[in-house]
Protein backbone atom coordinates (compact mmCIF):
# COMPACT_ATOMS: atom_id res chain seq x y z
CA UNK A 1 0.00 0.00 0.00
CA UNK A 2 1.20 3.44 -0.66
CA UNK A 3 2.06 5.73 1.72
CA UNK A 4 0.31 8.36 2.69
CA UNK A 5 1.42 11.96 1.88
CA UNK A 6 0.21 12.78 5.27
CA UNK A 7 2.25 9.94 7.29
CA UNK A 8 4.53 11.78 9.47
CA UNK A 9 6.50 8.57 10.61
CA UNK A 10 10.10 9.08 10.88
CA UNK A 11 9.64 12.60 11.62
CA UNK A 12 11.07 14.50 15.02
CA UNK A 13 8.12 17.49 15.84
CA UNK A 14 8.85 19.93 18.34
CA UNK A 15 5.95 22.00 20.10
CA UNK A 16 6.95 25.59 21.33
CA UNK A 17 4.30 26.21 23.69
CA UNK A 18 2.87 22.36 23.34
CA UNK A 19 1.68 22.92 27.42
CA UNK A 20 -1.13 25.28 26.28
CA UNK A 21 -4.24 24.05 24.54
CA UNK A 22 -3.84 25.21 21.06
CA UNK A 23 -0.55 23.83 20.76
CA UNK A 24 -1.17 20.61 22.93
CA UNK A 25 -3.88 19.58 20.06
CA UNK A 26 -1.30 20.03 17.47
CA UNK A 27 0.84 18.06 19.50
CA UNK A 28 -1.54 15.37 19.30
CA UNK A 29 -2.27 15.46 16.28
CA UNK A 30 0.88 15.53 14.90
CA UNK A 31 1.69 12.27 16.97
CA UNK A 32 -1.06 10.74 15.78
CA UNK A 33 0.32 11.20 11.87
CA UNK A 34 3.48 9.07 13.13
CA UNK A 35 5.50 12.12 14.47
CA UNK A 36 7.72 11.71 17.75
CA UNK A 37 6.71 14.59 19.88
CA UNK A 38 8.75 17.24 21.95
CA UNK A 39 6.58 19.28 23.77
CA UNK A 40 8.32 22.60 25.16
CA UNK A 41 7.78 24.75 27.62
CA UNK A 42 7.80 26.13 31.25
CA UNK A 43 4.87 23.78 32.78
CA UNK A 44 6.16 20.35 33.67
CA UNK A 45 2.95 19.17 34.84
CA UNK A 46 0.78 19.94 32.07
CA UNK A 47 3.73 19.34 29.68
CA UNK A 48 3.78 15.79 30.98
CA UNK A 49 0.39 15.52 30.96
CA UNK A 50 -0.20 15.57 27.14
CA UNK A 51 2.49 13.31 26.91
CA UNK A 52 0.58 10.99 28.80
CA UNK A 53 -2.56 11.29 26.16
CA UNK A 54 0.06 10.97 23.34
CA UNK A 55 1.30 7.38 24.82
CA UNK A 56 -2.13 6.26 26.01
CA UNK A 57 -3.34 7.06 22.25
CA UNK A 58 -0.06 4.93 20.86
CA UNK A 59 2.03 7.67 20.11
CA UNK A 60 5.69 8.66 20.86
CA UNK A 61 6.19 11.66 22.93
CA UNK A 62 8.41 13.65 25.81
CA UNK A 63 8.51 16.60 27.48
CA UNK A 64 11.41 19.28 27.65
CA UNK A 65 11.56 22.27 29.82
CA UNK A 66 12.87 25.48 28.46
CA UNK A 67 11.96 29.08 28.26
CA UNK A 68 11.32 30.23 25.10
CA UNK A 69 12.91 34.01 25.66
CA UNK A 70 15.86 32.58 26.57
CA UNK A 71 18.02 31.25 23.33
CA UNK A 72 20.33 29.34 25.93
CA UNK A 73 17.54 27.25 27.55
CA UNK A 74 16.49 26.68 23.78
CA UNK A 75 19.61 25.52 22.90
CA UNK A 76 20.20 23.31 25.16
CA UNK A 77 16.89 21.97 24.90
CA UNK A 78 17.21 21.41 21.35
CA UNK A 79 20.56 19.36 22.02
CA UNK A 80 18.48 17.15 25.15
CA UNK A 81 15.41 16.65 22.01
CA UNK A 82 17.94 15.52 18.97
CA UNK A 83 19.74 13.17 21.85
CA UNK A 84 16.47 11.41 22.32
CA UNK A 85 14.35 11.55 19.35
CA UNK A 86 16.85 12.60 16.63
CA UNK A 87 17.42 15.16 14.30
CA UNK A 88 14.13 17.96 14.40
CA UNK A 89 12.22 18.38 11.05
CA UNK A 90 9.13 20.29 12.22
CA UNK A 91 8.78 22.96 14.91
CA UNK A 92 5.86 24.61 15.54
CA UNK A 93 6.34 27.93 17.38
CA UNK A 94 2.89 28.08 19.52
CA UNK A 95 4.60 30.01 22.42
CA UNK A 96 2.31 33.21 23.19
CA UNK A 97 -0.11 35.15 24.25
CA UNK A 98 -1.43 38.47 25.64
CA UNK A 99 -1.05 40.42 29.12
CA UNK A 100 -4.08 41.79 31.24
CA UNK A 101 -2.21 45.20 31.38
CA UNK A 102 -2.23 45.30 27.48
CA UNK A 103 -5.83 44.64 27.19
CA UNK A 104 -7.29 48.28 26.69
CA UNK A 105 -10.69 48.31 29.06
CA UNK A 106 -13.83 49.58 27.06
CA UNK A 107 -13.24 53.39 27.00
CA UNK A 108 -9.53 53.62 28.48
CA UNK A 109 -6.90 55.85 26.56
CA UNK A 110 -4.55 54.47 24.33
CA UNK A 111 -1.99 56.78 24.81
CA UNK A 112 -1.91 55.37 28.83
CA UNK A 113 -0.50 52.18 27.66
CA UNK A 114 2.56 51.48 28.95
CA UNK A 115 5.75 50.68 27.12
CA UNK A 116 6.35 47.87 29.64
CA UNK A 117 3.00 46.21 28.84
CA UNK A 118 3.54 46.55 24.75
CA UNK A 119 7.53 45.19 24.91
CA UNK A 120 6.20 42.43 26.90
CA UNK A 121 3.69 41.33 24.42
CA UNK A 122 5.67 41.51 21.67
CA UNK A 123 8.61 39.68 23.78
CA UNK A 124 6.44 37.25 23.88
CA UNK A 125 4.92 36.67 20.79
CA UNK A 126 7.49 37.77 18.33
CA UNK A 127 11.08 37.41 19.97
CA UNK A 128 10.24 34.04 22.61
CA UNK A 129 7.49 33.09 19.89
CA UNK A 130 8.66 32.95 16.28
CA UNK A 131 12.35 34.40 16.20
CA UNK A 132 14.85 32.94 18.87
CA UNK A 133 12.89 29.26 18.21
CA UNK A 134 12.92 29.85 14.22
CA UNK A 135 17.48 30.36 14.74
CA UNK A 136 18.11 27.87 17.63
CA UNK A 137 15.89 25.05 15.20
CA UNK A 138 16.19 26.51 12.14
CA UNK A 139 20.11 26.11 12.71
CA UNK A 140 20.00 22.24 12.47
CA UNK A 141 17.18 22.17 9.89
CA UNK A 142 19.29 24.40 7.29
CA UNK A 143 22.37 22.44 8.20
CA UNK A 144 20.54 19.23 7.24
CA UNK A 145 18.45 20.86 4.45
CA UNK A 146 15.30 19.36 5.55
CA UNK A 147 12.42 21.15 7.98
CA UNK A 148 9.01 23.01 8.52
CA UNK A 149 8.85 25.66 10.78
CA UNK A 150 5.15 26.39 11.55
CA UNK A 151 4.11 29.87 13.66
CA UNK A 152 1.26 30.58 15.16
CA UNK A 153 -0.12 33.90 14.30
CA UNK A 154 -3.50 35.18 14.78
CA UNK A 155 -6.88 36.49 13.08
CA UNK A 156 -5.78 39.71 15.13
CA UNK A 157 -2.26 39.96 13.08
CA UNK A 158 -4.59 40.39 9.81
CA UNK A 159 -7.73 42.27 10.88
CA UNK A 160 -6.64 45.16 14.32
CA UNK A 161 -9.34 43.85 16.79
CA UNK A 162 -10.20 46.58 19.48
CA UNK A 163 -8.53 45.92 22.89
CA UNK A 164 -5.91 44.20 22.32
CA UNK A 165 -3.18 46.30 19.86
CA UNK A 166 -0.15 45.30 21.09
CA UNK A 167 -0.91 41.50 20.61
CA UNK A 168 -3.01 42.92 17.03
CA UNK A 169 0.73 44.47 15.96
CA UNK A 170 2.77 41.39 17.94
CA UNK A 171 0.77 38.97 15.43
CA UNK A 172 0.91 40.89 12.04
CA UNK A 173 4.88 40.99 12.91
CA UNK A 174 4.91 37.25 13.20
CA UNK A 175 3.22 37.11 10.01
CA UNK A 176 5.62 39.49 8.45
CA UNK A 177 8.52 37.69 9.71
CA UNK A 178 7.30 34.25 8.60
CA UNK A 179 7.23 35.75 4.88
CA UNK A 180 10.52 37.24 5.39
CA UNK A 181 11.89 33.91 6.98
CA UNK A 182 10.29 31.86 3.95
CA UNK A 183 12.04 33.73 1.05
CA UNK A 184 15.06 33.80 3.01
CA UNK A 185 15.50 29.41 3.41
CA UNK A 186 12.80 28.59 0.05
CA UNK A 187 16.46 27.27 -1.36
CA UNK A 188 17.89 26.12 1.25
CA UNK A 189 15.40 22.57 1.79
CA UNK A 190 13.62 24.74 4.92
CA UNK A 191 9.97 25.82 4.55
CA UNK A 192 8.66 28.71 6.65
CA UNK A 193 4.29 29.11 6.85
CA UNK A 194 1.83 30.39 9.02
CA UNK A 195 -1.38 29.41 10.59
CA UNK A 196 -3.75 32.00 11.76
CA UNK A 197 -6.56 30.64 14.12
CA UNK A 198 -9.86 32.56 14.64
CA UNK A 199 -11.32 32.60 17.58
CA UNK A 200 -10.49 29.70 19.69
CA UNK A 201 -11.74 29.52 23.46
CA UNK A 202 -8.31 28.91 25.73
CA UNK A 203 -7.45 30.00 29.56
CA UNK A 204 -5.86 33.38 27.95
CA UNK A 205 -9.10 34.75 26.05
CA UNK A 206 -11.71 32.64 27.85
CA UNK A 207 -12.60 35.71 30.46
CA UNK A 208 -13.17 38.12 26.99
CA UNK A 209 -15.36 35.22 25.81
CA UNK A 210 -17.85 34.07 28.32
CA UNK A 211 -19.13 35.18 31.58
CA UNK A 212 -19.09 33.19 34.76
CA UNK A 213 -22.64 31.24 33.73
CA UNK A 214 -21.10 30.39 30.22
CA UNK A 215 -23.05 32.59 28.04
CA UNK A 216 -21.17 35.05 26.05
CA UNK A 217 -20.33 38.14 27.00
CA UNK A 218 -21.00 41.26 24.94
CA UNK A 219 -17.69 40.80 23.30
CA UNK A 220 -18.18 36.73 22.57
CA UNK A 221 -21.19 37.37 21.09
CA UNK A 222 -20.03 40.07 18.54
CA UNK A 223 -17.51 37.68 17.59
CA UNK A 224 -20.13 35.03 17.16
CA UNK A 225 -22.10 37.41 15.30
CA UNK A 226 -19.72 37.67 12.73
CA UNK A 227 -18.75 34.36 12.18
CA UNK A 228 -20.64 32.15 9.38
CA UNK A 229 -20.29 29.07 11.39
CA UNK A 230 -21.95 31.04 14.40
CA UNK A 231 -19.28 29.03 16.41
CA UNK A 232 -16.20 28.95 18.05
CA UNK A 233 -13.27 26.66 17.06
CA UNK A 234 -11.79 23.84 18.64
CA UNK A 235 -8.41 22.89 19.40
CA UNK A 236 -8.73 19.35 17.52
CA UNK A 237 -9.81 22.06 14.33
CA UNK A 238 -6.51 23.41 13.47
CA UNK A 239 -4.64 19.54 13.00
CA UNK A 240 -5.19 19.56 9.36
CA UNK A 241 -3.28 22.39 8.51
CA UNK A 242 -0.76 21.38 11.06
CA UNK A 243 -0.18 18.40 9.31
CA UNK A 244 -0.35 19.73 6.07
CA UNK A 245 2.36 22.21 6.74
CA UNK A 246 4.12 19.47 8.28
CA UNK A 247 4.24 17.33 5.50
CA UNK A 248 7.22 17.66 3.26
CA UNK A 249 5.00 15.37 0.48
CA UNK A 250 1.67 17.28 1.49
CA UNK A 251 3.13 20.38 1.34
CA UNK A 252 6.90 20.29 -0.30
CA UNK A 253 5.89 23.41 -3.07
CA UNK A 254 4.15 25.64 -0.03
CA UNK A 255 6.13 28.50 1.92
CA UNK A 256 5.28 31.82 2.92
CA UNK A 257 2.12 31.51 3.19
CA UNK A 258 -0.55 32.25 6.64
CA UNK A 259 -3.37 29.58 6.68
CA UNK A 260 -6.39 31.25 7.95
CA UNK A 261 -8.50 28.47 10.05
CA UNK A 262 -11.56 30.94 11.65
CA UNK A 263 -14.95 29.55 10.80
CA UNK A 264 -15.20 32.27 7.65
CA UNK A 265 -14.33 35.49 10.34
CA UNK A 266 -11.97 37.29 8.16
CA UNK A 267 -14.53 36.80 5.03
CA UNK A 268 -16.39 39.37 6.77
CA UNK A 269 -15.90 42.76 8.44
CA UNK A 270 -16.77 44.68 11.81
Amino acid sequence: MAQSIFDLTGETAVVLGGTGVLGGGMASALASAGAAVAIVGRNAERGMERVRMIEAAGGRAIFQAADALDVNSLSEARDAIVRELGSVTVLIAAAGGNRPDATLPPGSDFCRLSREAWNGVFDLNLVGGSLLPAQVFGETMLAQKKGSIINIASMAGMIPLSRVVAYSAAKAAVINFTKFLAREWATRGVRVNAISPGFFPAEQNKALLFRDDGSYTERGAQIISHTPMARFGEAQELAGAVIWLASSRASSFVTGQNIVVDGGFSSTTI
